[in-house]
């Protein structure tokens, strides 16, 4: 199949009905065409046959005679829409102008394809459409209240020969715009304008159709809103050839003008203050010229807040259309007379400090009797504020106990002076402050310590809490009108300004208690001056020379400046030499004694000398420190490290200050050996579960001793790392008597040191696993026996590591689960055979008959 395209000139389908006098519009558009996209159109028109020529948008010539003037004054003329549409246009249609109108494009195209005019008919009919307001009043003014109802008339009637309908619109201007009120459309629909969708779901705007031809608006509950210009706008339609609705003509005609007066609700006073105890006078006038019977419905509400919805306000006092008031004790309502009412409330609080308003309504009868409400509005909020009746009264605060050095007490006295008009129902409250001293030219901000609350509550703040709770800090009230803060001890933190603030509470008529008035005292400064602490401590070694196996003796003299009463404690440290292996720091910790005389041993561990060390105290000032059998691993330097102590809060002591006396040095001058230590191994590469031997060996220079002259302490320590880069871990140890202490461990592996020579001792490893490997290590801490018989400690030697390497054999791994595999299969072999032997023999046998054949020769494939 093939598809032609071409040139399409369209105008609707036809007939066409218009109405006379009316202006006509046909439209006319061309698609599908090829050349400029502005395309030119040319209209002609024919009553019979011959068509004459009309207008065009290209030839100004194109115009026939016939149609020269009209096109000339405008009567009829051509509207661009598109490039490729064109509206012609004529006024004031009359029955000579029907006909058939042609609508032609001159051709643009390369080829000519398509159509290029197109005819429609037009019937132009006489004007049958008459719209008329009410014959009675054809145009009233009408003044209404709010609330009434109205009712608005218009008729609308057509004499058309067609068959058409008819489309009334109410509409309503109240400003320069008309605007729908509500339509009965020309499909018989009603529609609501915009706006007025909710009140015509209510019913209170409707649209009647009535006995001839009449169309009637009513409107109930009328608002402000409703006051305007009303007019009936009604328009004809036809349906079309193309079952399409078309707008023929229009026309409207102006009913009535509506006033509506507005009900207004006032408040007669503005913003009222009064005196606590007096009476609330306010007056609440309803503005309306309704002359009819009326009854008013009356509600008075209070708000904390004049922005608070209705509902949140709180309702004071009503009153019904019947004139029923809802009872109340201290509020009434007065009927003044018909539009005011006057509320009354007595012996006023300050609670009653806030927003008053009063919301109305207006009933009007019905012919049935009844009631209806027909409009209602609240006044604006009216700001009323009560004074309260203020006691009379001064604050004084002065200091009964003021500070002169630290961790005295304070106490400080708020006294009431001066009371005038103070009534049996007014309470005293206090709250105590403290301000921190600070530059002038820094902001200071003041902080809460305790309020004492009206029924004696005490409230903590943040700052003294804590202390309050410990009995550091008392708040009390001594008298009625004396309150006291007292400090313990007071602190150099404590240090600044206070003041208290005196808070009258007064008694209100519903028992509930408030705060009607605060008094602040003058500032009290608590300061004293004060200066640095200062310790200065002084050790003396009372023996100047001494040997190995004597006494040390050294005392320690401290004195204090600016401390008050002070107290001392002291700690013994001596700092050995970086060989000894018992401190990290090299700093030992010996042996201390508090500030109660309490003596306590620190980092002293020699077991055999555990009262070879004694601190005492001399004098209040002065402390004594002896170490009795010294040995050359005492070498090193002693200090004494003294903390003064002052009394505290609460029988406490407080730290004051820390001093460090001069060194004191104990060094041995000796000539004994010199030892050296090693470790060896004859093979430090192993598999796993052989035994591991290391030697740690010792050897001497210089003097030559006995055997029995010397012993050793030895330990052995293993770093799991191959360079030493963590922590060593303790493995065993065998001290001089001979007793072995060895580590707990993990593995399944085991250990064992012995001495095996007066200077070799043996590690082994029994079953050596791979987390047996690292660099070893031994330890060794000579004792000499001295010529006296005193054994004499030397510092600790520390051989050189030596790195043992655990591998695994892999033969030996794998042997006896090899052994076990084969075995094992072998075994499930000769079971799996001997079942199978079984089954066949007993249990699946089955007997088999077999059937006799009939024995016959065979015969030859040629007589087959």
């Amino acid at each position: 199949l093939a598809f032609c395209r071409g040139r399409v000139v369209r105008v609707p389908k036809g007939p066409l009905i218009r109405v006379m006098g009316t202006e006509a519009v046909i439209p006319c558009s061309v698609s599908d065409y090829d050349g400029p996209s502005e395309q030119n159109f040319d209209w002609e028109f024919s009553r019979e046959t011959e068509f004459v020529r009309i207008v065009s948008t290209w030839d100004s010539t194109f115009t026939s005679e016939e149609y020269q003037k009209r096109v000339g004054h405008g009567d009829i003329k051509l509207r661009r829409s598109s490039n490729d549409a064109v509206e012609l246009v004529i006024r004031n249609i009359q029955p000579t102008d029907q006909g058939r109108y042609k609508c032609s494009t001159p051709s643009t195209d390369a080829t000519v394809q398509g159509n290029y005019d197109a005819e429609v008919q037009v019937k132009v009919i006489s004007d049958g459409l008459s719209v008329s307001a009410s014959k009675v009043r054809p145009s009233a003014s009408l003044r209404l209240s709010e609330g009434d109802s109205f009712k608005l008339r218009c008729s609308a009637v057509t004499t058309s020969p067609e068959h058409t309908h008819l489309h009334v619109t109410w509409q309503i201007k109240n400003g320069s715009t008309w605007q729908d009120i509500l339509s009965l459309t020309h499909e018989g629909k009603f529609q609501p304008g915009p706006g007025y969708e909710e009140r015509y779901r209510n019913g209170d705007i409707r649209l009647d159709t009535g006995a001839n031809d009449t169309y009637r608006l009513a409107v109930s509950q009328a608002s402000a809103v409703d006051g305007g210009a009303y007019r009936c706008l009604v328009s004809e339609w036809v349906r079309g050839a193309d079952n399409s609705w078309q707008k023929i003509q229009e026309k409207s005609v102006e009913v009535a003008t509506v006033a509506i007066q507005r009900t207004d609700v006032v408040i007669s006073t503005s913003n009222v203050s009064v005196t606590e105890r007096d009476s609330l006078d306010l007056t609440c006038n309803i503005t309306t010229d309704r002359s009819g019977i009326f009854q008013a419905e009356l509600t008075w509400y209070f708000s904390v807040s004049p922005d608070d919805a209705l509902s949140d306000a709180q309702v004071l006092l009503s009153m019904d259309h019947d004139s029923v008031v809802s009872d109340s004790t201290l509020i009434s309502l007065i009927h003044v007379d018909r539009n005011s009412y006057r509320l009354l409330v007595r012996d006023v609080d300050v609670e009653d400090s806030g927003y008053y308003f009063c919301q109305a309504a207006v009933w009007v009868p019905l012919h049935n009797g009844s009631w209806h409400k027909v409009v209602e509005r609240t006044s604006a909020p009216v700001s009323v504020v009560v004074t309260a009746l203020e006691p009379d009264y001064e604050v004084f605060l002065n200091a009964s106990k003021m500070p002169t050095f630290s961790d005295d007490p304070t106490e400080l006295n708020c006294r009431i002076t001066n009371m005038q008009d103070t009534e049996a129902n007014v309470r005293f409250a206090v709250s105590w402050y403290y301000r921190q001293r600070l530059p002038s030219d820094v902001v200071t901000t003041e902080e809460l310590l305790a309020t004492m609350d009206a029924d004696w509550t005490l409230l903590l703040g943040d700052r003294s809490r804590e202390r309050t709770q410990n009995g550091e800090i008392i708040f009390s009230k001594k008298t009625v009108d004396t309150f006291s803060l007292r400090i313990q001890w007071t602190s150099e933190n404590d240090r600044g300004d206070y003041f208290c603030v005196i808070s009258a509470w007064s008694r209100h008529r519903n028992n509930s208690w408030v705060k009607s008035k605060d008094v602040t005292s003058a500032s009290v400064s608590i300061f004293w001056a004060t200066q640095d602490y200062t310790l200065t401590v002084e050790a003396v070694k009372l023996k100047p020379f001494f040997v190995a196996g004597h006494t040390f003796e050294m005392t320690c003299k401290v004195s204090s400046k600016n401390i008050k009463t002070p107290r001392y404690s002291v700690l013994i440290t001596a700092e050995k030499p970086l060989t000894d292996h018992s401190s990290p720091n090299g700093t030992t910790r010996i042996i201390s004694l508090n500030q109660d005389s309490v003596v306590r041993l620190e980092d002293w561990t020699d077991q055999t000398r555990v009262d070879g060390v004694v601190l005492e105290k001399v004098q209040e000032n002065e402390f004594r420190y002896r170490m009795y059998q010294t040995q050359i691993s005492d070498a090193g330097l002693y200090r004494c490290v003294v903390t003064a102590w002052s009394p505290g809060g609460g029988g406490m002591w407080r730290e004051a200050v820390n001093g460090l006396s001069n060194p004191i040095q104990i060094d041995f001058q000796t000539s004994g050996p010199v030892f050296n230590v090693s470790v060896h191994s004859d093979n430090p590469t192993i598999y796993q579960g052989e035994l591991a031997d290391l030697l740690c060996i010792v050897t001497t220079e210089g003097v030559a001793l006995e055997p029995d002259d010397m012993s050793f302490d030895v330990s052995w320590f293993a770093v799991r790392s191959f360079a030493l880069d963590r922590e060593p871990v303790w493995l065993a140890s065998l001290d001089r008597r001979g007793v072995v202490t060895q580590s707990r461990r993990n593995g399944s592996s085991d250990l064992s040191l012995e001495r095996i020579s007066p200077l070799e001792f043996r590690l082994r490893v029994h079953g050596c696993e791979d987390h047996d490997f690292g660099n070893h290590y031994c330890v060794v801490t000579p004792w000499v026996r001295s010529a006296t018989g005193v054994w004499q400690q030397e510092p600790d030697i520390k051989a050189k590591p030596i790195f043992l390497s655990v591998k695994m054999d892999v033969l030996n791994a794998f042997k006896y689960p090899l052994l076990i595999g084969v075995g094992l299969a072998t075994v499930i072999g000769l079971l799996s055979c001997l079942i199978g032997y079984c089954s066949s023999r007993w249990c699946c046998k089955k007997e088999v008959q077999e059937t006799r054949r009939e024995r016959r020769r065979l015969m030859s494939m040629e007589m087959d």
